[in-house]
C-alpha cells in the first residue's frame, strides 16, 4: 500500500506515472538494474492510450518495428497491426516482465519532500528518490480557437474521442487536422458522410512504400547526423507526414484525398469560408494533436512557457530527480513511438541508477 503523508518512510526507489508503452519500457530496463520501483496508472485496465484510439487503427509498421525493448510485438495476420492487437500485446507484456501497475490510480500532484518527491494519487501517497513521468499526450488533446465556436449548435469532438463513423452516417461533417490521424479518419468517414478535410496548408503524401519502418529508419539516420554534425544524409518525408495505409489508399483512388485551406470563422449551423461562402456542417472532427499532459508537476514550478518541462537527455533541469519519458522529441529521439521509446527509457534507467548509487555513497 503507498505510504500516508505523514509517513517518513519509502515505499519504492522511483514511482513511475503512468502505465502505457513508455511506463513499461522503463520499467523493463528498472527492473533489468534491479531497481525497487512502482507504476501508478490511472487507467481502469493496461494497454494506455491505445485503448482509446479509434476502433479501426492500425499501426503504420510491421509488429517487428513497433516492439518495446525485450519481447518482439508478436507477427500477425495482417501486415499492420490492429489498435487490439497492440493493446494485447502491452497487456502481455505488463504481466511477461511482472511491471508493479498499481491502478486505477490518479495522480494529483508531484511535490517536493525531505526525502525525495512526493507523489499524491487519489489512493495515497508515494514517496520516491526518483519520479518517472510517463504520461504522455492522450490526456490533453488540443483544440485550436476560431471565432464563433462557441455559438455552434453542431457536434463537436477530437480525435482522441472519436470511434467509428456510424453516429455519423449521412451527415455534413469536416475532419480538421493535415496528419495521419485526419487522412485516416477523413478517408473512413468519406465511405458514410459528406466529409471536408481541412488542414494549414497541402498535406505531404509519402511514397506508397515508405511505412513507418522506414520513416524511423530515415529518423534514425537525421539523428546520427546530427549527433556527429554531419549534413542531412536522407530524403525528406517525417514522422508527421501521411503514411498511404490502404484505407487511406482506397480513398485516394475515390477521389475523396483532397483537403481545402482553414475557414474564416463558425456560424450556428456551420461555418464560413474565406470567400464568404457558407457550409452547413452537422459535426466537426478535430484531428489537431495533442500537448503533454503534466498537470500533476505543477507544484515543482518545472512548467515553462510551452507547458514543457526544460530537460537534458530526459532529464528535468529545474528537478534532477525527476525524468520524463515518452512525449515527444523534446524529451527523447522518437519517444513518442514504440519503437522508438526504447532509447529514451534505457538512459532514464542508466541515469537513475547512477543516481540512487551516488544517494547510496553519500549516506553515513
Amino acid at each position: 500500500m503507498p505510504v500516508s503523508n505523514n509517513s517518513a518512510s519509502i515505499l519504492s526507489d522511483v514511482v513511475i506515472i503512468g502505465g502505457g508503452q513508455s511506463a513499461l519500457a522503463t520499467g523493463y530496463f528498472l527492473r533489468r538494474a534491479g531497481i525497487n520501483y512502482a507504476v501508478v496508472d490511472d487507467q481502469p485496465a493496461p494497454g494506455g492510450a491505445w485503448q482509446h484510439t479509434w476502433d479501426s487503427l492500425h499501426l503504420f509498421s510491421p509488429a517487428q518495428w513497433s516492439s518495446l525493448p525485450g519481447w518482439l510485438m508478436p507477427g500477425t495476420s495482417e501486415r499492420y497491426p490492429s489498435r487490439d492487437h497492440v493493446v494485447r500485446y502491452l497487456t502481455e507484456y505488463e504481466k511477461r516482465y511482472e511491471i508493479p501497475v498499481h491502478r486505477p490510480v490518479e495522480v494529483t500532484t508531484v511535490a517536493r519532500h525531505d526525502a525525495g518527491l512526493l507523489v499524491s494519487t487519489d489512493r495515497g501517497d508515494w514517496l520516491a528518490k526518483a519520479v518517472v513521468s510517463a504520461t504522455g499526450t492522450w490526456g490533453h488533446p488540443y483544440i485550436p480557437d476560431y471565432p464563433g465556436q462557441g455559438s455552434f449548435e453542431g457536434e463537436q469532438l477530437h480525435s482522441a474521442h472519436y470511434r467509428n463513423p456510424d453516429t455519423f452516417r449521412g451527415k455534413d461533417v469536416l475532419v480538421v487536422g493535415g496528419g495521419n490521424s485526419g487522412a485516416q479518419i477523413l478517408a473512413e468517414l468519406s465511405q458514410v458522410s459528406n466529409a471536408t478535410w481541412v488542414t494549414l496548408e497541402e498535406p505531404t503524401f509519402l511514397p506508397d512504400d515508405v511505412d513507418g519502418r522506414v520513416l524511423f529508419e530515415r529518423a534514425t539516420e537525421r539523428w546520427k547526423a546530427r549527433y556527429e554534425g554531419r549534413p542531412d544524409p536522407v530524403p525528406t518525408g517525417g514522422l508527421g507526414d501521411v503514411v498511404m495505409v490502404p484505407p487511406v489508399r482506397e480513398a485516394r483512388e475515390r477521389g475523396v484525398l483532397r483537403s481545402v485551406r482553414p475557414f474564416s470563422h463558425f456560424t450556428v449551423d456551420g461555418v464560413a469560408w474565406k470567400d464568404g461562402s457558407h457550409a452547413h456542417v452537422d459535426a466537426v472532427i478535430w484531428c489537431t494533436g495533442f500537448r503533454p499532459a503534466l498537470e500533476h508537476l505543477r507544484p515543482l514550478h518545472v512548467l515553462n512557457n510551452g507547458g514543457r518541462v526544460d530537460v537534458v537527455d530526459g532529464r528535468a533541469v529545474l528537478e534532477p530527480r525527476l525524468w520524463l519519458v515518452g512525449y515527444g522529441e523534446w524529451c527523447g529521439f522518437a519517444s513518442a513511438t514504440l519503437i522508438g521509446v526504447m532509447r529514451s527509457a534505457r538512459l532514464a534507467a542508466t541515469q537513475i541508477n547512477q543516481y540512487l548509487n551516488t544517494l547510496e555513497e553519500s549516506t553515513p
